[in-house]
């Protein structure tokens, strides 16, 4: 408790401080000896106590006039002056007070002193390291900012950003994946980095494996007789080489409840040759789907009623591996000094892809002669949409002729380091590359990035804005071949990102329009998003009030997905767009400025407000969460996602006690969850958060919830998503309920051994999470 008051001082340093002001006031006074006098109220012989006797102070002696001095005993002192003892007294109080203030300030410095090692030194260090770094010549005085003044200061800094000029920048030259274009570009932005004087600048080099066009063509033609339909530009990556041949089939989105329709209409699609539209999922859960469902290869088109105003001779880029990254080095990092096993990642599609346009879509339309597909199959090019070829259809034939190369590939980073805990850091990310212009697929992202490095270093460098945590700025390439660029970064440093890495903000294609919202990303984040986008509106609505409804599933083709599914890094994607499905230029080669303004009816103006509505809103995310004590993530969130996981197995409750089985353990390991969140709630609002260790150790609580959701029974080079609810494989608990429908249906399919264990794993992940979240072992309190 800090002592401002006036009683006595404490012993030690701060006493003797005391000792020493009060010399200092008697000097003040030395002149003349005036000090208080003594007064003695010892009870006389008689009784009176009312006599007082006074001494001077000084040795109890007075100079008289003429030099000699008086010894003066027991005597009767006459009044003085009035207004002389009136100042005096007046004095007497200033004084006292400020001896009390002194007292209570020397007192207070003595302990900050003492406490320095646990944070002082930490904010020196990191501020004299960013000084060093950043080579300022003059550092302004910190300053402590609140909440409503960032706000204020982002969007003043954010007023002068060059949106436009940064995606033109983008669009100017090819900057395909590895190129030389690519490699310019990333010096560019390098330059850049150091040009808003980050911290500290650095590149991250990978040599990855990526496929390109191959000497000869892609070809898709029709049999009996033979007859060309398409030579594509553009191609999927990641395709198996070769020539198939089959009947034709339409299978709508691809989805597994297209298959499963698709069958009751044509009951033999093995061998065949899969035409599917673009849109609604990820090609390669298209191209997966259709494997498991026997066909020998898939063709994929923009229909016009999701792609409008898309050119009908024009087809997609895209890749077709069922994961991201790297397939050829699954779960560990392209380093150049990596010695590269013989390994494949399973989610490779082992059949021809190729995509196509809608022109040549209609033509293979024209040759079906199957069943008639329902309403919500047909599209609108003008043609009967059936569900295929039988008995003498013509078939159509495959030639995909894709070449594997190894590419160098350059990450770059720029970071503003934070002065109390440098070590957690909130990234903040886009792509660079792109397979087309890239316009929106590159530009847009890139500009946000950009603008939003030079905003947010101004609000250091010259606000005085003091970060308590880092924020790291990443520009990523070979995005577009599966988040191959960040990774490859997250795979070569997984043992510390979870551990310094509390959340990541995705920019790619942020911008494509102005009068929709949608999202996605971990419900740790969901709260974030609400209060960054307070204050925004869409036409006339608050974008917080519909916010709930503009929430879209996590994709395999987000580039957040890695950072959630494979790192469990908290993550966020959002857009502004016009309501369509898709933005349809994609990659295109018609991904252009010209097409990005026609979305805001060529007004330049309209891009731009839109632009820094965008950037607002990740700045306002990634501020928060470097202002606050405690870290900005909603650990409750997973609460309720539990509690509807656990609602849809107490469906089949019946069905498991056939085979012996409960859900009480699911159950069980719900309930700990949910006290674990408690005490933490409880135990942050009993901690002073400024004490920086103990607000550490209760923040690292929190980064570990989204981390121990991935499984640690499955591995990271076979599974590399392991994350229970969004990763991909047996271990999830999605994977756990499709086993249960597959018992409804056709009790024959299901394999009891394999639930029985992937129940098992499932629910001891979720109590390892609860007994992270509730912090050390002794803390741990539960009954399972």
């Amino acid at each position: 408790m800090r002592d401002f008051g006036f009683g006595q001082g404490r012993e030690g340093v701060p006493g003797r401080r005391m000792d020493h002001a009060r010399k200092a006031i008697y000097n003040m006074f030395g002149g003349e000896p005036l000090s208080y006098t003594r007064f003695s109220l010892a009870r006389q012989p008689d009784g009176d106590n009312s006599h007082v006797e006074m001494k001077l102070s000084a040795e109890d002696e007075e100079v008289g006039e003429n030099g000699s001095v008086d010894h003066l005993h027991t005597q009767t002192v006459r009044p003085r002056n009035s207004n002389r003892h009136i100042w005096f007294v007046l004095s007497a109080v200033a004084m006292l007070f400020l001896i009390g203030f002194l007292t209570g300030y020397l007192s207070y410095r003595g302990r900050m002193q003492a406490e320095k090692p646990c944070t002082a030194n930490l904010d020196t260090t990191s501020y004299s390291a960013r000084t060093d770094s950043a080579q300022v010549d003059d550092v302004p005085a910190p300053v402590e900012m609140y909440w409503g003044d960032l706000k204020e200061k982002l969007a003043k800094r954010l007023q002068s950003a060059s949106f436009q000029t940064n995606i033109r920048k983008v669009f100017s030259s090819s900057h395909e994946a590895g190129s030389k274009g690519d490699e310019d570009l990333a010096g560019e932005i390098h330059s850049l980095f150091e040009a808003y004087k980050l911290d500290k600048v650095w590149n991250d080099e990978h040599y990855v494996r990526l496929q390109a066009p191959g000497g000869s063509p892609n070809v898709v033609s029709l049999e009996g007789p033979n007859e060309a339909v398409e030579t594509p530009k553009a191609y999927v990556a990641y395709s198996e080489n070769g020539e198939v041949s089959g009947k034709p089939v339409y299978a709508n989105y691809g989805r597994d409840e297209d298959f499963r329709e698709l069958l009751t209409r044509i009951p033999n699609t093995s061998g065949s040759v899969v035409l599917v539209r673009a849109g609604e999922i990820p090609f390669a859960e298209k191209v997966a789907n259709a494997k498991k469902w026997g066909a020998a290869g898939v063709l994929i088109y923009p229909d016009p009623a999701d792609f409008r105003n898309l050119r009908e001779d024009v087809s997609l880029f895209g890749h077709a591996h069922l994961g991201t990254g790297d397939p050829y080095t699954p779960g560990f990092p392209s380093f150049n000094h990596t010695q590269f096993p013989p390994v494949e990642s399973s989610g490779l599609p082992r059949i021809p892809v190729q995509t196509i346009s809608s022109s040549a879509a209609r033509k293979l339309f024209s040759v079906m002669n199957g069943p008639v597909c329902p309403l919500p199959w047909t599209g609108t090019m003008g043609v009967t949409y059936r569900f295929g070829s039988t008995g003498s259809g013509r078939s159509v034939k495959l030639q995909v002729r894709n070449e594997l190369v190894e590419k160098k590939i350059l990450n770059i980073f720029g970071i503003i380091k934070g002065f109390v805990e440098p070590d957690r850091y909130v990234v903040l990310g886009a792509q660079r590359d792109s397979w087309g212009p890239g316009a929106v697929k590159a530009g847009v992202g890139t500009a946000l990035l950009l603008e939003l490095a030079r905003a947010l270093s101004d609000m250091v460098k010259i606000d005085g804005y003091k970060p308590r945590r880092s924020v790291v700025f990443a520009s990523w390439s070979a995005g577009d071949f599966g988040s191959v660029g960040a990774t490859e970064w997250l795979e070569g440093y997984s043992s510390s990102l979870h551990l310094k890495a509390f959340a990541y903000i995705n920019l790619d294609s942020a911008v494509t329009g102005s009068r929709d919202f949608k999202f996605s990303a971990s419900p740790m984040l969901k709260r974030l998003l609400e209060e960054a986008v307070t204050g925004f509106k869409l036409s006339s609505s608050n974008i917080k009030d519909v916010l709930a409804s503009k929430e879209k599933p996590l994709r395999l083709d987000d580039a957040s997905f890695p950072f959630i599914a494979y790192s469990g890094i908290p993550a966020i994607s959002f857009s502004f767009s016009n309501g369509e499905k898709v933005y349809p230029y994609l990659g295109t080669e018609d991904d252009t400025i010209t097409n990005l303004l026609s979305s805001f009816g060529s007004s330049a103006g309209q891009l731009d407000s839109t632009m820094r509505m965008a950037a607002e809103i990740a700045g306002r995310m990634a501020l928060r969460m470097t202002h606050d004590h405690e870290l900005y993530l909603d650990y409750t969130s997973y609460n309720d996602r539990l509690l509807r996981l656990v609602g849809k197995f107490l469906m089949y409750r019946k069905d498991l006690q056939k085979i012996g089985l409960g859900v009480q353990w699911l159950m069980s390991a719900r309930g700990d969850f949910n006290r674990a969140t408690q005490a933490l709630i409880h135990d942050i609002a009993n901690t002073d958060l400024t004490n920086t260790v103990a607000c550490r150790a209760l923040n690292d609580r929190i980064m570990k919830v989204e981390y121990h959701f991935l499984s640690p029974y499955v591995s990271p080079k076979d599974t590399p998503l392991r994350h229970i609810f969004f990763g991909s494989g047996p271990h999830t608990l999605q994977s756990m309920l499709d086993q249960l429908s597959v018992w409804k249906s056709n009790q024959s399919a299901f394999n009891e051994t394999l639930f029985k264990n992937q129940l098992a794993l499932a629910t001891w992940t979720i109590q390892s999470a609860a007994n992270a979240l509730s912090g050390d072992i002794w803390d741990i309190d539960n009954e399972f």
